[in-house]
């Protein structure tokens, strides 16, 4: 009886053990798959933190290009319009020193004498401002009377600063040589040739 007794008390200690080993094996297990999971849980969360903060560089370097590009961008059209307007500048005062001097009356001739050569030319009127008409009638009137005899008259306008305009039929069709148009063709011309010059640069 005290074997068998004995024997029962070793099957329990046995029992015991390997219950208790399995269950230390169970929660061994679940921990380490819970530790597992919390690893990768962070590093995911890691993943995605470096990934986010790339995108976030990424965008902040396309952003400062962009930005210098447009500062490139915006400089040089500051520089082209500030080249233009100087341009313009020049030439609306080398336009209006011309058309301010005695040349004024040679052009106006000269012009004059072209026109009347032209088969079709008929009633064609010369229009300056008071103050040119003034000064062209003192200086060139001699010039001009033979031609307007043959059907030139000379007008005053002050709708213009300076320069002419040549009109035909009754002011109908005028070609316009006025300053602000002179200057507006020059300027015109000469602001392509600044953009190519700048484009080469």
């Amino acid at each position: 009886m005290e074997i068998q007794l004995q024997e029962l008390i070793d099957q329990i200690k046995k029992d015991g053990v390997e219950t208790a080993e399995a269950q230390a094996e169970s929660i061994l297990n679940s921990a380490k798959a819970e530790a597992e999971e919390i690893v990768a849980r962070a590093q995911a969360q890691a993943d995605k933190i470096l990934l986010d903060a790339k995108n976030e560089n990424d965008r902040i370097v396309k952003s400062g290009e962009e930005a210098i590009r447009q500062a490139g961008r915006n400089l040089l059209i500051s520089f082209r319009d500030s080249v233009s307007r100087e341009l313009s500048a020049i030439v609306r005062e080398n336009v209006s020193d011309v058309y301010s001097s005695d040349a004024l009356s040679k052009i106006i001739v000269s012009a004059v004498e072209s026109w009347v050569a032209k088969p079709d030319a008929d009633d064609l009127s010369v229009i300056l401002n008071s103050n040119e008409l003034e000064a062209l009638e003192k200086n060139a009137i001699a010039e001009l009377n033979e031609k307007m005899r043959k059907g030139v008259t000379l007008k005053a306008s002050d709708s213009f600063d300076g320069g002419f305009r040549i009109a035909e039929k009754d002011g109908q069709v005028y070609y316009d040589y006025s300053t602000e148009a002179v200057v507006e063709m020059l300027s015109n011309y000469l602001n392509p040739k600044v953009t190519e010059i700048m484009k080469e640069a």
